[in-house]
C-alpha cells in the first residue's frame, strides 16, 4: 500500500519528503500541459515501499498512507496512481531546501482545502 501526496502540497512544494525517500519514488511534473497536473509532488504507487519516511518529513502534512487519506482528498489517491500512465512527463523530485511553513501557514492551508484533521 503506497503513500499519497494530497492537494495540501499544491504550490507548497517542499522537498523534505524526497530528501528522505530511499527509493526516489517522489516525482514532479515536467511535461507541457501544466493544466493537467497540479503544481505539487506525487508518489509513484508502484515504486513506494511504504517505508513511512515521507509522511513525518512533510512540513505541510500533505502525505497520508493510502488507506488513511481523508475523504476531502479522496481524488488525490487516483491522481497519484495516474502518474504511472504519464511517467514520461515526470522526473524524480529534486531536493531543494525551501520555505518551512509556520504552524499558522499549515492551518491556513488546511482551511483553504476544507480539511479538519
Amino acid at each position: 500500500m503506497a503513500y499519497v501526496i494530497t492537494r495540501l502540497c499544491i504550490d507548497c512544494k517542499d522537498t523534505s519528503c524526497a530528501d528522505v525517500c530511499p527509493v526516489e519514488c517522489i516525482y514532479e511534473y515536467k511535461g507541457d500541459d501544466p493544466d493537467s497536473w497540479a503544481n505539487q509532488l506525487y508518489i509513484h504507487p508502484d515504486e513506494c515501499i511504504d517505508c513511512t519516511n515521507c509522511e513525518p518529513a512533510c512540513p505541510w502534512k500533505a502525505i497520508f498512507e493510502e488507506d488513511d487519506v481523508p475523504e476531502a482528498f479522496a481524488d488525490d489517491t487516483e491522481k497519484n496512481a495516474n502518474i504511472t500512465d504519464s511517467i514520461d512527463d515526470f522526473e524524480v523530485a529534486s531536493v531543494v531546501k525551501g520555505h518551512s511553513p509556520t504552524a499558522d501557514e499549515v492551518e491556513t492551508n488546511f482551511t483553504k482545502w476544507k480539511y479538519e484533521p
